[in-house]
This record gives C-alpha cells, structure tokens and sequence, in this order.
C-alpha cells in the first residue's frame, strides 16, 4: 500500500471517527439533559400534586374532627366491617365500595360516640387531571396497596380505576418506602418517564405517579439523530475532496525525502537537498534532514578522528537522546582508558629497566667500592712497609692513589653512596664540588630541599641525580655555555629543578633532539612529572616539576 492511500485512509477514517463520536457525544448529551429537565418537571407536578391532595385530606380531616356531630354518614354502598369502624383515622374504604369506586373515609371513636363520613373524591380527582406541563401522553393517577389503581386513566376511560393492575417498578419500590425517578413500563406496558413517591396520611397510604410515554419525548432526538447523520455525510464527503488535495501536497515532499534518504543510506552525505517550500512544517522537516545529514558528517568525521587515533578531537551530541553521538564519545572515552592504560603500562616498563638499570649501577658501584678499593687500599699499605726504594715507593704510592681516585670517581659515577644516607640535596652539592674542580665553566647549586624532613624518595633523587648529570653533560659538550645554575626545590606537595645555562641554546623545531634529552624526557615521564624546555641563546632553561610521592 502506498503512502497517499495509506494517507487517505488514515485521514478520512479519523474525520468519521471524529464526527461520529461528537455525533454521539453531542446526541448523548442532550438525551440526557431532556431526560433530566423531563423528570425534573414530572418531579415539580408530581410534588405539588401529591401536596395538594395531603393538604385537602388534611384540611378535610380537621374539620371532620372538629365537628360536634356524631352520624355515620355513609350510604349502602359501603359495607364496613366492626374492625375497620373501631380504628380512628383516615382510611381507604375502596375496597369495601360495592362498586369498587375509589373512596376515602374518616372514622372516630370516642366517649361521645362514633362518626364516620366519606370525602368528596371528586376534589381529588381535579387535582390529578391538572395537565399542565404533561404534553399530550401525561398523566398523574394514584395506587393503592392492593396493586389497584385508585384514579381514572385517560387512556382507558372506559374502564373503572380498581379493576386495572398496576404492579410497576415505581409502585413496588415507592410501597417498600423508597421515593424516586426512572424510565420504565407503565400499566399499559408502554416505556414512560416516570416519577414516584408515596402519600401515607393515618392509615391511608397511596402512591401518586406522575408519567409521560418515551416516544413523545424522544421525537426531537429522532429529529436530531437524522440532521446528525446528514451532517455526518456531507462532512466526510468534504473531507475526502480535501484529503485528495492534502495528500498532494504532503506525498510530494515525503517522495522527495525518502530519495534523499536512499542516497545517505548509500553513505553520500553530501548531496543537496531540494524542495519546494509548500508549508511550514514541511520546511521544518526537510531542515531536520538537514540537520541529521549535518550529525551525521559530525560523527563520520569525529569517528575519523579517532579512528586516526586523535583522541582530543572535540565533538557534542546533537541532543540528550543522540545515542550514536553517545556511543561514539563512549568509544573515545574508552580508546583514551586504553591509551592511558597502554602508557601506563610503558611507563612502568621504562620505570622497571631505568630501575633495574639503577640497581645494577649501584651493585657495580658498590662491588668497586667494597670490592677493589679495599684491595688498593691494601695495595698502598703494603707499599709503604715492604718497599725501600723511596723514589719507588713514592711513585708507586702515586700511581695506587690516582686508582683508588679513579675507583671512587666511577663508583660515584655510577652511585654516588651519600645519595642513600644523606639525600639528593647533599648528593648534588658534593657531585658539582668535585666538577668545579676539573672544568672551567662556572656551576652555581642552590640546594633548597629540606634536610631533616625531606619528602623525596629515594627513587626520585636518584631520577634527579641522574637529569642533572646529563644537563651538565650536555652544556658541558654542546653549549659551550660559560655559566651554569640549578636550584633544586622542595615544597609540600612537588618537587622543582631549575636548570640554566648561557651556551649557544637550539631551535626546538628544527634540531633533532639527541638520546640525551630523551632519556631526562623519560625520567620525568616515568616520575609523573613534566617538564618545560626554553632553548634560547644564551638563556637555555629546563624547568622540572615531580609530585610529592607519598
């Protein structure tokens, strides 16, 4: 199915969706609204009848009560019982009316003698065939507790009230003493609205209905239900002709778009995109394409990036929910957990070689010291006892003293012992005495560390030992530098060496830096330090920065 009669379809079936449910809506509404205002009106007839009718027994009964005169003032037509004679109040003598006619009777007994007299019912039955409001199928009637109507009906007129049954939901539920409103059959199995309550006055107790059939109510809805449905056509007719036209204008884009698509599936996303401006929101979508297409060659180059290995290469997601752009930063962030572990993992194998390294200096440094110097030191000794010959002895004496010189200068070389007992501090101090000594350049030392509670560890002095050796090396060798300055510098959290020399400097562009500058590189890398190199003429300076090891 394509999409202009998929379009068609979804659209024509929401209008009649819509427009069927406000239809039903709207003519359920106003069901029910008619249906209140009809028993809210049943309601008002129904309560001020069944008032009047209480106040006209009443009114009757006070009178009868008052009066001096004590007969029993009914004819043969009533035959009442001793038992019904000696309970004072008013009663319902209907069913002892030989011609079963509705009748209402007062009795009372007292020690001037018993009455007895029977109300005009004539009275109350004006009162039920008050039609105001009632239309043309209204009516109010009475019924007794014997199920038996107590009224005439306007719809069986011919018949007498007691010999038609009505034995309806309003009647049985106002009986059991429960007053109310509802639509259901009347006595003559025709739905009606009806309205219910029960009139108990002494020992009288009927119950006053007030109804109106459903069809005569109901004839506007059916009026309406047919406009509804009329109204219904024409719209979806109109909706359809609209729809054929909507569907143009929408189809022809989305064609557009779905080319536009099938070329960045291909991995071009560098075609442009064309389209006719029809609408807003038309403009909008195609401007979201091109705002994808523009992500998308945001991610194909930070993926580039970082397929390069360039991992500082910054790039932003497009949003909170751009999971590719996500994805691809968690790809970053895990290449650079990688490469941080990779060069730690390097770090710590140049740490093991330079360490071992170390190791192995300070074992051959420590093998001539405790090694070859005694036995030259014995050597001398045995010189000066057993050899007699003085210009021998001095020369021999001489030749043994520049060995032990020569064995404790490169056992120094290699590990200078007072690095172990007395620190970096006093290491270098006695390390650029002795080369003061033997060149011509001037080297100035600052020692700024602290003596009694220094924070340097061992492996570091011995980096730093070996940094400054091979800067002074280096001026010594290449710089021809005249003056030379360290200060080396211990705070609470890093340690500092500042190197300076006034030699010749090199361009750091340019110059291939030697196996020299390097290896202080690396002895800094593998110390977590960092370092600053400014090779200017006659300015040369190399600034070192260590972390407290703690």
């Amino acid at each position: 199915m394509n999409i202009k009669t998929l379009v068609l379809i979804i659209i024509n079936s929401l209008i009649v969706l819509v427009i069927a449910l406000l239809s039903f809506s709207f003519y359920e509404q106003f069901s029910s609204v008619l249906n209140d205002r009809i028993l809210m009106q049943l309601n008002s007839i129904e309560a001020l009848e069944s008032i009047q009718i209480e106040n006209l027994v009443k009114s009757e009964w006070e009178s009868f009560a008052s009066s001096e005169e004590y007969k029993e003032d009914i004819d043969s037509t009533l035959v009442l019982s001793d038992s019904i004679k000696n309970i004072n109040g008013i009663h319902d003598f209907t069913p002892y009316h030989k011609d079963k006619k509705a009748t209402i009777g007062f009795v009372l007994n007292s020690k001037k003698g018993r009455k007895i007299k029977v109300i005009d019912y004539s009275n109350i039955q004006n009162i039920l065939l008050e039609r105001t409001g009632m239309g043309e199928s209204g009516e109010t009637y009475l019924v007794g507790e014997d199920f038996r109507m107590r009224s005439e009906s306007r719809f069986l007129p011919d018949k007498k009230p007691y010999d038609i049954a009505v034995k309806t939901e309003g009647v049985i539920s106002a009986l059991k003493g429960v007053n109310g409103r509802g639509i259901f059959k009347d006595y003559r199995g025709v739905p009606v609205y009806s309205v219910y309550s029960l009139i108990q006055i002494s020992n009288l107790k009927w119950v006053i209905l007030s109804e109106i059939d459903v069809s005569e109510v109901t004839k506007p809805l059916e009026k309406l239900k047919m406009r509804l449905m009329a109204l219904t056509l024409i719209i979806f007719l109109v909706a359809v002709t609209l729809s054929l036209f909507l569907t143009r204008i929408i189809v022809n884009p989305i064609k557009n778009m779905q080319n536009s698509l099938r070329v960045m599936a291909k991995g071009d996303y560098n075609q442009t995109i064309e389209y006719k401006k029809s609408s807003n929101e038309i403009k909008e979508m195609f401007e979201a394409l091109s705002n994808l297409k523009a992500s998308l060659q945001g991610a194909v180059k930070f993926s580039e990036a970082i397929g390069n290995m360039n991992l500082e290469t910054n790039y932003e997601p497009s949003s909170t929910n751009d999971v590719l752009g996500k994805s691809l930063l968690t790809m970053r962030n895990k290449l650079i957990d990688y490469k941080n572990k990779e060069d730690d993992s390097r770090i710590m194998a140049k740490r093991l070689l330079v360490n071992g390294l170390e190791n192995e200096r300070r074992r051959l440094s420590r093998e001539l010291h405790d090694g070859l110097g005694p036995y030259l030191t014995s050597l001398k000794f045995y010189i000066e006892n057993n050899v007699k010959d003085e210009l021998k002895k001095t020369e021999m004496k001489k030749i043994v003293d520049e060995a032990i010189s020569e064995v404790r200068l490169m056992s120094n070389a290699l590990m200078p012992a007072s690095i172990d007992d007395f620190g970096i501090g006093v290491t270098l101090t006695n390390y650029i005495e002795n080369l003061n000594k033997s060149t011509n350049i001037n080297i100035e030392y600052e020692d700024l560390t602290k003596q009694e509670d220094s924070n340097i560890s061992n492996h570091q002095g011995i980096n730093l030992f070996r940094i400054s050796q091979e800067l002074i090396n280096n001026s010594l060798k290449h710089s021809k530098a005249k003056n030379i300055r360290i200060t080396l510098s211990e705070f609470d959290e890093f340690i500092s060496l500042f190197y300076f020399d006034d030699g010749l400097g090199f361009d750091m562009n340019s110059v291939k830096l030697g196996s020299g500058i390097i290896n202080i590189k690396e002895r800094v890398e593998i110390c977590n330090g960092s370092i600053l190199i400014s090779a200017l003429p006659g300015n040369t300076t190399f600034e070192i920065e260590l972390p407290i090891e703690l």
